[in-house]
């Protein structure tokens, strides 16, 4: 190769990484003695005004990020938790708690899971027994003994409320606070809320006609599902792989659960709601079907807040029995909120004493207008049961509960949060 192009691609190679070295420069400015700043407890570069490089709008400093946390907590506040433990229960435990928390692990945990394992299979025998001679039901291809009649029926609901109170017992809840307001009471509830009007006549019915197809509460933890079962014993909603559980998808048969799936919501769902209006009216008809439990608000809390409900419950146009939950706490709340299944269910067995506290509402009786909307009626209730329990309304659902779980978890900031519940 001759000599003179050589020294030509030679010039030319210089001249691309001069040009490279000078755009690198227009990005550097002079640092000073206090260009670069330690964060103590982040160990992480904070700007300080002179930066070594030009920062990287898509990168948020954890100053920021933390700030962002802070703002999504207020937007989520049913969920966020404020007992011991803290924020997804992985809060730092002063010693005492740490005292307390390993002799629940050493002692209580093994008892009470093992005294539990024994109840929940002593409880599939029986429903085994009830039902072994017995062809069900066959709904959205599962199937269904709710409708079992005779003592098999008798047995499945005696037994069952009693087991369930007995698990309740076990698992540390020793005394359940109850309050029944009488029909005397709801005639003040009536003057303070203008919607929820009882005629003289509706006063003076039968007791059948009383009797209300749904009950609806507010959800908090599985453990509302023990106690509904341990007071009335009646059917739930329930996702549809439940049905295939060991142990666990007999009994939910036998309870008469309706199964959903949630990734559907066409026909799927259409078909649903149907199964669930009929069985509100047979309840509400028939003294032997049993009652549907519903959770409107189709998500767990902190306890504090009420969601807005769902219409599921109220399609059917019939009365329905509010239920307030409450779990009062000195240091383990048993909200079901923003923490892992097993990370509660072992925290919550670890605590010595549990508490419930139960306000049983008087029936609620639609007026025509609630009849014919709904949502009306929902949101009615919703704020009658507000009222009652000195809960806070809130507008927030799944989908914000989801996203403030993935933003503590860190792998949402603020502007990936906010894009992501919008799609």
């Amino acid at each position: 190769m001759p000599i003179d192009l050589i020294l030509w691609k030679t010039t030319k190679t210089i001249q691309v990484l001069k040009g490279n070295l000078l755009k690198m420069k227009s990005k550097l400015k002079t640092p000073t003695s206090k260009s670069v700043e330690r964060r103590s407890d982040h160990n992480i570069p904070v700007d300080d005004g002179n930066p070594l490089l030009e920062p990287d709008p898509e990168i948020l400093l954890p100053q920021t990020q933390a700030f962002d946390i802070e703002e999504l907590k207020k937007m989520s506040a049913a969920f966020v938790r404020y007992d011991v433990y803290g924020t997804l229960g992985r809060g730092k435990l002063p010693w005492p708690e740490k005292i307390l928390l390993a002799v629940g692990l050493a002692f209580l945990v093994p008892t009470r899971v093992a005294m539990g394992m024994s109840i929940l299979v002593l409880y599939y025998v029986i429903c085994r027994l009830c039902t072994a001679f017995f062809y069900p039901n066959r709904e959205d291809d599962r199937e269904d003994y709710a409708h079992i009649r005779g003592w098999q029926r008798a047995v499945i609901v005696r037994s069952g409320r009693f087991l369930s109170r007995l698990l309740l017992l076990v698992f540390g809840f020793y005394s359940i606070r109850e309050t029944s307001l009488s029909k005397e009471v709801d005639g003040q509830l009536n003057n303070e809320v203008d919607y929820c009007v009882l005629s003289p006549a509706s006063m003076d019915q039968s007791e059948e006609l009383e009797r209300p197809g749904a009950i609806v509460s507010n959800h908090i933890s599985y453990i509302d599902i023990l106690y509904h079962m341990s007071s009335s014993f009646p059917s739930f909603v329930a996702k549809r792989s439940v049905a295939e559980l060991p142990l666990v998808g007999l009994i939910s048969k036998c309870l008469g659960c309706v199964y959903v799936h949630r990734g559907l919501k066409s026909s799927d769902f259409k078909g649903v709601s149907g199964i669930v209006n009929e069985r509100i009216l047979e309840a509400h008809q028939d003294k032997s079907a049993p009652q549907m439990m519903l959770f409107p608000e189709g998500t767990t809390t902190n306890g504090d807040y009420l969601l807005k409900f769902k219409t599921g419950a109220f399609l059917a146009k019939t009365q329905v029995l509010p239920v307030i939950l409450r779990y009062p706490y000195q240091r383990f709340s048993a909200a079901w909120d923003s923490i892992s299944g097993m990370r509660h269910l072992i925290l919550l067995l670890c605590q010595f004493v549990n508490y419930i506290e139960v306000t049983k509402l008087p029936v609620y009786h639609p007026s025509e207008q609630e009849r014919k909307d709904p949502k009306l009626y929902a949101e009615h209730v919703r704020q009658l049961m507000a009222l009652k329990g000195n809960l806070i309304l809130s507008d927030v659902g799944l989908a914000e509960k989801r996203v403030y779980l993935t933003a503590l978890d860190g792998n949402l900031s603020m502007r990936n949060v906010l894009q992501h519940k919008d799609d």
